[in-house]
């Protein structure tokens, strides 16, 4: 038996238009059918209300272009009118420069020849004749200028824009145009200068003046300023004369096609100094019966769109209500089901209603051998099935605690783990209750983590309680102490006054302001956001007495276990520090005293030629005397005037042996504030000593004006003393010529790292020093002299830095060779290391 062939089915692609939009209309479904049912007629509306839109905004485009081109030709016009009013008096006033430059005018028939001009021509303003010394010869002016206008005969152009135009026509040798700048009592004005010259000579130039809104008022034709707003200016924008028609305020307009209003501007030629002209054309309205029709046409097609959409809202309201139902039972199901934590449903009689995903997989037992059991379950362990069959009393009359029981859970395969259960009334929609819901949350792995916590809280109590520093804890504003270490135990005992000693003379704040809170606190740095002292984030180190030890004190804010904001305090000993540091400022104080006396060991032979000529002079004077009153030649008047001298030389060399002892006298440092000229001329008057020996000139510069810094003179001079004497020595031994043998000595104040110093800067032009030298420069015991014991520039730099200084050396060159070196160091001018407390078992020094 032949098969039927099959029936071979039209391809949608082959089908006409009309049965193909058939075809996929009842392919869709119904919701999508009601939605293009509303969409479609929405769509047409809005389709034919942005057809009129445009119909309406093209044929105000076409006016806007018909208009913008008159606008554009009339303006074109006018310029051209008054490009040739300008030209023929530049012609006119060019004839009468010409004959100026002859010698063919004399000044009464310049003025007359400028009054006529004036009279004929109303916007021309003024006409003035200036010589080659911009000294005016003639001018003639009309009654409307004001006084600052008037030109004064035999007066000369003031600097300014005149006098600056009539300097470019000089350099140009033709007519220039320039425009003034307009004011409350002078208005806007066009100047012409027209050079004069004979034979290439300049003769000076001829002015005139044009008034911009005479321009305005004789030059516009009357017909295109009656179609028109008109109006010059200047190269900024600026207003000159004419009317201007103000912009209008976007936000004003009522239709989408109106646009603002149609302006050109073109340059009046020839000036070509930034004056404009400017049209704009007069804006009427469209019509009541254009807007109207817009307006009518727009309020249709809204209200049409909007009936159709709050319709097809209505519709997808009804269809989301009968969906949101069955998505909120499916959400509901899902998320009890997503949940980790088990659920328990009993109701009042004791038997299971429902059970959760979560808690068939902690308990292995599924939902369908739960639900309906009453005890004992079968997630129950046999060892606690009484006590856990009395707590299950206990939740049915409702008296479990509100922070859970902790119970034992069997799984199906035997075995065992921790979870806690939290129980709560089970009610239903109309407020009754219908059971009890019960929630179980596994925490083996909290308790197993409790555990190890507790004993890291152990471990650590333990390292805490061996550490060699004193370390305590208390809240704020509270005399209560919260933890303390064995060693703060053993300093201060159990209470926690020692805490609050330490926190006081460490300058810490022991408690915040009253409405300081936990919220005020910065989590992650432990600090309150509020301001801090800045000793807070600094040690301190304190002397205690009753301990008899140096302390080491930090601290910090922590926010404690029970959340109030506490304080921590850590204590070290640092005694046997302080007593090392203590030896060696001693030691260092005795080496810059023995720094001293070698350095007046060296300048010994300086020191006593020094001694030796006030001491000869002495002599003499008194020999002179002694002569002279023997053999009775001397009056009272010259023996006075003799003894005056010889009581000067004594008093010399008694500042000079003063100068020497003050100079190497040992003394506690004394920091002080001290005068930067007294310190630099001392130094100045014990180094010249040794700069006379050795035949080399000092010159210092002192910058006036110096604040005071807080040094010890004597060490800064010490160091001053130093740094010369060495410079002396290096030009001895470089053996320059007596012209290059100098040094200067250079004190003024710098910035260092935006931070104000006081620099001294100590030059000398000797050989400089060798690399290998400079890089042992500081080195103790380390000297490049035969006799040196190299602690002069290693003591130098102690003593600068000791004053929170710097000191460095470079060497001067002269292209690739060594002229000198220069030493130099800096002192900080706002603050200075004083001690704050001193040891009371450190006795004072005894001068020496």
């Amino acid at each position: 038996m032949p098969l039927p062939r099959p029936i071979s089915l039209p391809s949608p692609m082959n089908l006409p238009p009309v049965a193909r939009l058939r075809l996929w209309w009842r392919h869709l479904a119904p919701q999508r059918q009601d939605r293009f049912a509303v969409l479609a007629p929405l769509a047409a509306v809005l389709l034919f209300l942005a057809a009129i839109v445009a119909a309406f905004g093209y044929l105000r485009l076409e006016e806007i272009d018909r208009e913008q081109e008159a606008v554009k030709r009339d303006l074109e016009y006018t310029q051209q009118r008054l490009r040739l009013r300008l030209l023929e008096r530049q012609e006119q006033l060019m004839r009468i420069a010409r004959e100026v430059a002859n010698q063919e005018l004399d000044t009464e028939e310049f003025e007359s020849r400028a009054e006529a001009m004036v009279n004929q021509y109303p916007e021309l303003q003024g006409l003035t004749w200036i010589d080659g010394h911009q000294r005016i010869e003639a001018s003639y002016g009309t009654a409307s200028l004001s006084a600052s206008q008037l030109r004064t005969v035999g007066s000369t152009l003031k600097p300014g824009e005149t006098e600056s135009t009539y300097s470019l026509a000089r350099e140009l040798q033709q007519p220039i145009y320039s425009q003034n700048v307009a004011s409350t009592d002078a208005p806007a004005m066009l100047q012409l200068h027209i050079p004069l010259s004979d034979r290439a000579r300049f003769m000076g130039v001829v002015l005139a003046e044009y008034s911009v809104d005479g321009l305005y008022r004789y030059g516009v034709p009357a017909e295109v300023s009656a179609r028109y707003a008109i109006s010059f200016h200047d190269a900024m924008g600026g207003l000159l004369a004419g009317t201007s028609i103000p912009a209008r305020n976007p936000a004003t307009r009522l239709l989408p096609w109106d646009s603002p209003v149609n302006a050109y501007e073109v340059p009046v030629s020839p000036v070509g100094n930034g004056l404009v002209i400017r049209a704009q054309a007069y804006r009427t309205s469209l019509g009541v019966i254009g807007s109207g029709l817009f307006w009518l046409v727009t309020a249709l097609s809204v209200m049409t769109a909007w009936m159709l959409i709050a319709n097809w809202r209505h519709t997808r309201r009804r269809l989301q209500a009968q969906q949101a139902l069955l998505s909120e039972t499916s959400f509901r199901r899902a998320m009890e089901n997503s949940m980790l934590t088990g659920m328990r449903a009993l109701d009042l009689q004791g038997r299971i209603t429902y059970v959760n995903a979560a808690f068939c997989q902690m308990t292995g037992w599924s939902e369908s051998d739960l639900v309906g059991r009453t005890a004992p379950f079968p997630y129950w362990p046999e060892a606690d099935r009484d006590s856990l069959a009395s707590r299950l009393e206990e939740e049915l009359t409702g008296k479990t605690l509100p922070s859970g029981i902790q119970v034992r859970v069997k799984r199906r395969d035997g075995t065992l783990f921790d979870a806690r259960l939290y129980v709560s009334p089970l009610i239903d929609a109309r407020g009754v209750q219908t059971g009890w819901m019960t929630s179980m949350t596994d925490i083996t792995e909290p308790n197993r983590i409790r555990e190890q916590l507790s004993a890291s809280h152990e471990r650590f109590t333990t390292v805490l309680e061996a550490l060699d520093a004193s370390i305590s804890v208390a809240p704020l504003g509270s005399d209560e102490l919260l933890f303390a270490n064995k060693l703060y135990r053993q300093w201060f005992g159990t209470q926690a006054g020692g805490h609050l000693q330490l926190v006081a003379q460490a300058g810490v704040p022991v408690s915040l302001p009253s409405d300081e809170s936990l919220d005020d606190v910065d989590a992650f740095a432990g600090l309150p956001t509020d301001s801090l002292p800045d000793t807070e984030a600094e040690s301190a180190e304190i002397y205690l007495e009753e301990l008899g030890k140096w302390l080491e004190v930090r601290t910090r804010y922590l926010s404690w276990v029970d959340g109030r904001l506490a304080q921590m305090v850590i204590a070290t000993d640092i005694t046997a520090r302080r007593l090392a540091e203590e030896q060696s400022a001693a030691q260092i104080e005795r080496a810059q005293t023995a720094s001293r006396l070698i350095t007046m060991g060296e300048m010994a032979s300086s020191v006593a030629h020094e001694l030796n000529q006030p001491l000869t002079a002495i002599n003499n004077y008194c020999n002179g005397m002694v002569s002279r009153i023997k053999a009775q030649q001397i009056s009272e008047e010259d023996l006075l005037i003799a003894l005056e001298k010889t009581a000067r030389q004594a008093h010399r060399a008694g500042q000079i042996i003063q100068r020497i002892r003050s100079f190497v006298k040992r003394s506690e440092p004394n920091r002080a504030l001290s005068k930067i000229a007294g310190m630099v001329d001392e130094a100045v008057e014990l180094a010249e000593i040794e700069m006379r020996r050795r035949n080399v000139r000092l010159t210092h510069y002192t910058a006036p004006r110096m604040p005071e810094l807080l040094v010890d003179p004597i060490l800064i001079e010490q160091v001053l003393v130093n740094l010369l004497k060495n410079a002396a020595e290096s030009v001895d031994s470089a053996q320059r010529p007596t012209a290059q043998r100098s040094v200067k000595l250079r004190v003024a104040p710098k910035l260092v790292d935006s931070k104000p110093v006081i620099e001294f800067m100590v030059m000398d032009s000797g050989r400089g020093l060798a690399p290998e030298v400079m890089a042992r420069l500081y080195e103790a015991f380390h000297s490049t002299k035969a006799d040196g014991m190299g602690i002069g520039l290693s003591l130098c730099r102690s003593i600068v830095e000791s004053h929170q200084g710097r000191i460095k050396a470079e060497n001067i060159y002269n292209g690739t060779e060594v002229t000198g070196c220069c030493f130099s160091f800096w002192i900080p001018v706002t603050e200075s290391l004083l001690p704050k407390t001193q040891p009371p078992h450190r006795q004072p020094r005894t001068p020496g």
